[in-house]
């Protein structure tokens, strides 16, 4: 019988790591001491943090960060430069500019009324709902993989402009004669679109072929990809969505499994052109890797 992957309580225990730092005043942990907090891999930590709460931990301190000094405002009759430092801000400019902008208040209207201060503590104690938690039940299979290779190139920009590194894959197949040769497109996302500016996103495009590989120029190389039992989730709709179904993936479907993860990186196989298939009917499948029941 499978273990049942129990999630929350691990989150809650990162959850409360961050409060304490917070809470302190003392230095934020990285993400790899978190994803040890929480025991769970790297590769995971930050998707499944996302997925779970809402909220990626960069935004999970800066909600502490601005609930404790609205906190203060509400129990203290400390100044606003007194608040702002203490709560992590460099200077009370700073905290009102974020009030201004995720609460539309200042800090003398939000002490001036109580009730509405109220209201923001209530909302800002807790993550916000998963968007993955609205949607529509996926199908998903558990299959296992045989190990396979990939040529891989690593892009750094848009996700909307990978079709460009897909290309110089395609480009240099047709220079070696392998492009009927070439069987599969591959994705290893490496950070969330949804999350990073542009010039900070790295995506590892990636195909198979069936034929013997020649040497590969650089920046090209050659990637194994461990095989092993995964959960397959077919995604159909626009290719920017697959985060989307990632987080639905991890958040609803895996801890009601009984499967755990498994500590390699997950990827995507993109079964359609979207320059010739309509974006609506585009399908791909999500592969996540399980640990072994």
């Amino acid at each position: 019988m499978k273990a049942h992957a129990s999630h929350l309580p691990k989150l809650d225990r990162v959850i409360a790591c961050l409060q304490q730092a917070v809470a302190s005043g003392g230095p934020l942990p990285d993400l790899d001491a978190l994803a040890a907090v929480a025991h769970y891999s790297p590769f995971h930590f930050h998707r499944v943090y996302r997925a779970m709460t809402g909220e990626t931990v960069g935004r999970t301190v800066q909600r502490l960060r601005l609930l404790k000094a609205l906190q203060r405002l509400s129990d203290s009759d400390a100044s606003v430069t007194e608040i702002a430092l203490l709560a992590g801000y460099d200077t009370p400019q700073a905290l009102a500019r974020v009030l201004r902008e995720t609460l539309d208040a200042s800090p003398t209207e939000l002490r001036s009324d109580p009730a509405l201060l109220a209201r923001h503590l209530q909302r800002l104690s807790r993550p916000a709902s998963p968007s993955a938690a609205q949607m529509a039940p996926l199908s998903v299979e558990v299959v296992t993989l045989e190990p396979f290779e990939v040529v891989a190139l690593r892009a750094q920009g848009a996700f909307d402009d990978l079709d460009g590194s897909f290309g110089e894959l395609f480009g240099w197949a047709a220079e070696q004669g392998l492009v009927e040769s070439l069987q599969e497109l591959i994705g290893f996302p490496l950070g969330d679109h949804r999350e990073l500016p542009a010039e900070e996103l790295l995506f590892d495009c990636a195909v198979t072929l069936d034929a013997e590989l020649p040497p590969l120029p650089a920046p090209l190389r050659r990637m194994q990809v461990a095989g092993g039992t995964v959960a397959r989730l077919r995604h159909v709709g626009s290719y920017g969505l697959l985060e989307d179904a990632t987080d639905w993936l991890l958040s609803q479907w895996l801890p009601a499994s009984g499967y755990a993860l498994r500590d390699t990186p997950l990827h995507y196989h993109f079964l359609d052109d979207p320059e010739h298939t309509p974006e609506a009917i585009l399908r791909a499948d999500v592969y996540l890797p399980l640990a072994a029941s």
